[in-house]
């Protein structure tokens, strides 16, 4: 039924999945990926990779993922069906070597967990968990209660607010977050008819909530909640929406770490300059002569992975082709196996190397395990580079290098900006190499 939806929509089903409100169906960019029968990654083709008691032959999965340019998901993605349980796998939050019944126990020890979490924070912040959630300011930086807190309506309706000051540190840390994950949520997607449930609003508020509680060393950074939106939507028990949002921040929460003398995707940016750098040296020099040898205005590119250059659907699709490239089959291990020792990484054998993501797989054969040169930081030098001529042309201030980024938003797409990356990161591999 899946594949003769697809050959007669040619790729419309995915107004079904995600579909935009009418009034704003002008305003988001033009989507690019379409769905296409016999090579979208389809629940069938999905399935039949796995054992009968449900090993997951993750080196058949990945050799399809690269055959080529135009093959299987590297051209035609995931089906929105399986897209969510895909990218459980993608982001390491289960083992394909494990079993149906042992992915089954740590999915229901998980769930158990998050929803301890949740009555933790439900204890402190009754509104977690109701269907509701804040939007205004409740306590002032000292912790004392603000006095106009009752007259907000979304703790009126719940009939709570702060009847005393907050001393605990950690948790009036995370209680002055709250209302700006709110007002974050509020922001968040908000062409797509799925936010305008109130319900999925406050499933997206409290996920953050949570994991702001969680992960207090990181609290809550606002981008967290375009990270954090498609897990959401793809995945509709709420503590799965939230795992599969964890293990995705493991690999980004760097970024979001920002103190009064850096930001968070400062290693990121410097791993920018230096590849340009290497691989373009008069596009580097021009920057730096505009005062943007530092390369800030990439800063958003890396923070939310593109969420604001492409549509909705091709962000997806961008973020599924490059967890693929970037796959390693030691992640799961590496993040479940405290006793593992991560600067020792294991010894890799032609059969082994089958199973890394085509990116990752050039790495591991080339010594590189920097995490900073990430997949997302040669997407951003491609970008660069395929607009080299433009840069020394036009750009006479970096008012000029923001705009002509600007202009590449719904306009890029996803297939060919990680061909280049991949050019770009053989090409610096290359140079590297020989200095």
């Amino acid at each position: 039924m899946t594949s003769l939806l697809l050959r007669k929509s040619g790729g419309e089903d995915l107004d079904f999945f995600y579909p935009i409100r009418p009034e704003c169906q002008a305003d988001v960019p033009k989507i690019r990926f379409k769905a296409r029968a016999g090579k979208t990654l389809s629940a069938r083709r999905w399935h039949a990779a796995f054992s009968e008691d449900g090993r997951l032959d993750m080196a058949k999965v990945l050799r399809r993922i690269q055959r080529g340019f135009f093959a299987w998901l590297f051209c035609q993605g995931i089906h929105p069906s399986i897209k969510g349980i895909v990218w459980e796998f993608l982001l390491g939050c289960y083992d394909p070597n494990s079993t149906f019944e042992e992915r089954n126990q740590l999915r229901q020890r998980r769930r158990q967990q998050y929803n301890a979490w949740k009555t933790e924070c439900q204890n402190m912040v009754p509104v977690i968990g109701s269907g509701k959630f804040i939007t205004a300011a409740f306590l002032t930086d000292a912790g004392q209660p603000l006095q106009d807190s009752s007259t907000n309506s979304d703790l009126q309706d719940q009939e709570w607010h702060v009847n005393s000051a907050i001393s605990d540190k950690k948790v009036l840390q995370w209680m002055l977050c709250l209302h700006q994950i709110g007002l974050d949520v509020v922001r968040t997607d908000r062409a797509l008819v799925f936010y305008e449930n109130e319900a999925n609003q406050s499933k997206l508020w409290d996920v953050l909530a949570i994991y702001s509680w969680v992960d207090n060393d990181i609290g809550y950074v606002q981008g967290m909640n375009d990270i954090c939106s498609p897990m959401v939507i793809l995945l509709e028990n709420e503590a799965d929406a939230f795992w599969c949002y964890e293990h995705a921040m493991r690999r980004l929460r760097e970024n979001f770490r920002t103190s009064t003398t850096s930001i968070g995707v400062q290693s990121q940016l410097s791993t920018l300059s230096e590849i340009i750098k290497t691989v373009n040296p008069k596009l580097h020099q021009h920057l730096e002569e505009l005062d943007g040898g530092e390369y800030l205005f990439a800063f958003r590119m890396l923070m939310v992975l593109f969420r604001r250059e492409f549509s909705f659907v091709d962000a997806l699709y961008l973020w599924e082709l490059m967890w693929a490239m970037e796959y390693n089959p030691n992640i799961f291990s590496l993040y479940e196996d405290l006793s593992s020792n991560k600067s020792d990484p294991p010894k890799v054998n032609d059969k082994k190397l089958k199973q890394y993501g085509k990116f990752e797989r050039k790495n591991v054969k080339s010594g590189q395990t920097d995490n900073q040169s990430a997949l997302a930081v040669f997407l951003v030098a491609s970008v660069l580079e395929t607009r080299n001529k433009k840069f020394l042309k036009e750009a006479k201030g970096l008012d000029d290098v923001v705009k002509i980024l600007g202009d590449i938003t719904g306009n890029l797409d996803a297939k060919k900006a990680c061909d280049e990356a991949l050019k770009l990161h053989k090409k610096y591999l290359s140079k590297t190499k020989k200095t």
